[in-house]
């Protein structure tokens, strides 16, 4: 008996492979806990998950669970969707969940009644995390520069993680994320203090360009939101949520840099 008096076609795995697909795994996004080891590990493997969790060195909640050696936990298989993003955009897509890999990172970041904590991230478990998203991208190519973001990119004005203290500029030296370069922000900051700011209209189009999910027409708390999480990742001195000319010229020198991408 064989597969076609089952009704079943036999399957040869190597004869004929299609150039036609492409990758699910397009984005990579990063998430801060704002819990310790242990109470991360109940929580993600229960009510939401990530790919990966990135522990704090010293957790007292990690040594008393008997781990000594910092490492890294596998919590979802790469090829299956992790519910981490939850209602999330970024460059014209939708529930990220179905197109990322998330990775979440032990910080005790908290929220007061909107007032915010935002905690450094260790040296050792820095280093940690660089590795894993090193690895991850050589193994995504579609996972460019622009596509390693923040949750609170994705999702601004809901989320804040991984926050300003994440050290994003210290991810791009190594390889992982985009940056500006600073002679183009300096010819923007100049062009900007001569010339005056874009308008309203321009400055949300630019910065929808760049990945954010914000129309021409978008409310002032919709826009404060998304300027907001923008200068989190790139201008962590000052993440108030108010436009200034620094925030444009950094805005403007990304767009510069990365426009084969994102066009």
């Amino acid at each position: 008996m064989n597969g076609n008096d089952k009704g079943i076609l036999p399957i040869n795995n190597s004869a004929y492979r299609s150039r036609a697909f492409n990758s699910r795994v397009r984005y990579l996004v990063l998430h801060y806990t704002a819990v310790d080891f242990q109470t991360s590990v109940n929580l993600l493997t229960s009510r939401a998950s990530a790919h990966y969790l990135v522990p704090k060195p010293d957790d007292s909640s990690y040594l008393k669970a008997g781990f000594k050696d910092l490492q890294v936990f596998n919590l979802v298989d790469e090829s299956q969707r992790a519910w981490h993003a939850g209602v999330s955009q970024w460059q014209h897509r939708s529930n990220l969940n179905d197109t990322s890999i998330g990775i979440e990172i032990v910080n005790l970041a908290s929220d007061d009644n909107g007032v915010f904590t935002f905690p450094p991230y260790p040296e050792q478990q820095v280093k940690l995390l660089v590795e894993l998203t090193r690895n991850i991208l050589l193994r995504y190519p579609d996972i460019t520069p622009t596509r390693v973001v923040a949750h609170s990119d994705i999702a601004p004005g809901r989320k804040s993680d991984p926050g300003p203290m994440f050290p994003w500029h210290a991810l791009h030296e190594a390889g992982v994320g985009a940056w500006y370069e600073e002679e183009t922000r300096q010819k923007y900051l100049k062009e900007f203090r001569q010339s005056g700011l874009p308008g309203g209209k321009d400055l949300r189009r630019a910065f929808g360009r760049y990945g954010y999910a914000i129309s021409e027409d978008a409310s002032s708390s919709a826009f404060t939101s998304v300027v907001r999480a923008f200068q989190m990742h790139f201008r962590a001195e000052n993440y108030s949520g108010k436009v200034d000319d620094e925030t444009v010229a950094i805005l403007y020198a990304l767009l510069e840099r990365y426009s084969a991408e994102l066009s």
